[in-house]
């Protein structure tokens, strides 16, 4: 590999060198190790957009529950949305589904509960201690909680 192809110089010539390599059939010439870090990166990010985006989407539907007084388009429009993003990495990445578990769950709604104290200025006890939707009404795109 010339010098201005290594990963640490230039990632981009490297990705698209070590690429044509592989489609070449190259495989003895391939930067395994650089590649099976990136790959690791790319399915820790995925992991990381599913969570983030179940946070923003809980984050929002305990608003849209605890003040309904302020409910408008923009929490409305950013349910719908997160929804729309989890439904699609979903599809593309069946696997992550198993993230989708209680114990994560329970940390996401942890963090969004924070989140939701901020913003609303409602006290934390006023929020259940867990998380009160399912994960099916979470991901439904009719479902919307009912105020308190």
């Amino acid at each position: 590999m010339t010098e201005n192809l290594t990963y640490d110089a230039d990632f981009h010539a490297w990705a698209m060198h070590n690429a044509r390599l592989l489609r070449a059939g190259q495989i003895d010439q391939v930067d395994a190790q650089h590649l099976a870090e990136e790959l690791e990166g790319m399915s820790a990010s995925e992991r990381r957009e599913l969570l983030n985006r179940l946070q923003v989407l809980l984050l929002h539907l305990l608003k849209h529950q605890y003040q309904p007084e302020r409910r408008g388009r923009s929490w409305l429009l950013t349910i719908v949305h997160q929804r729309t993003a989890i439904e699609r990495l979903l599809e593309q990445s069946p696997s992550l589904k198993v993230l989708l578990d209680d114990e994560n769950l329970a940390k996401v709604y942890g963090k969004a509960v924070r989140e939701a104290v901020i913003e609303t200025d409602l006290e934390p006890h006023l929020f259940p201690i867990g998380c009160p939707y399912s994960l099916e009404q979470m991901l439904d795109e009719d479902w919307l909680p009912e105020s308190v």
